[in-house]
């Protein structure tokens, strides 16, 4: 019986990720819940209490994982500069993934506090990871300056999420000389 709950809130998690991803917030809805998944609208309440419920396990699901890529490819990299290259590189790498573009559309709506306040802190460890590379480049203000600098990134999924004009390969290229220039002062 517990397996079974457990794979029928993965696949609503699954069907809010693509809900999110194809049509933004406003695509998430119980009743589309319940025809993504074959479920009665009423046996998705007994999984979620409300929207926000859905968003907040979404984010304690999905930013660890996306997180843990972030710092996987931080390792394999050699050196502060390295390290702050593949933090900027797979982030952008990450904007085509489905948990990405639902991460997006979530951070994009009207959230409640508890799911506002999850995404502030999965973002402040994405920025902690990085801290320690600006550091050994020697800035006094390593946190300030991980912060700017998820500000390029951010700039850059913007950017890549708006279809813009510049092919995703060459904003990733660009926020990669913007960081890494900016970094080393």
């Amino acid at each position: 019986m517990a397996e079974h709950r457990s794979m029928q809130r993965a696949a609503l998690l699954d069907a809010a990720r693509s809900l999110l991803s194809d049509g933004g917030t406003e695509a998430l809805t119980f009743p589309a819940l319940a025809e993504r998944t074959g479920l009665a609208r009423s046996s998705v309440y007994e999984y979620f209490r409300s929207r926000a419920a859905v968003v907040e396990e979404l984010c304690e699901v999905d930013f660890p994982v996306w997180a843990a890529e972030v710092e996987a490819a931080m390792e394999d990299a050699g050196g502060a500069g390295g390290k702050i290259e593949a933090y900027v590189r797979k982030q952008l790498e990450l904007v085509g993934d489905r948990r990405h573009r639902a991460v997006v559309a979530i951070s994009a709506s009207e959230l409640d506090a508890g799911a506002r306040e999850k995404i502030r802190a999965a973002h402040g460890g994405l920025i902690a990871m990085i801290v320690e590379a600006l550091a050994e480049l020697g800035h006094t203000e390593p946190r300030l300056a991980a912060m700017l600098l998820q500000g390029v990134v951010d700039a850059a999924v913007r950017r890549i999420e708006l279809g813009a004009a510049e092919h995703p390969d060459t904003i990733t290229e660009a926020a990669v000389s913007m960081a890494l220039r900016g970094v080393r002062g």
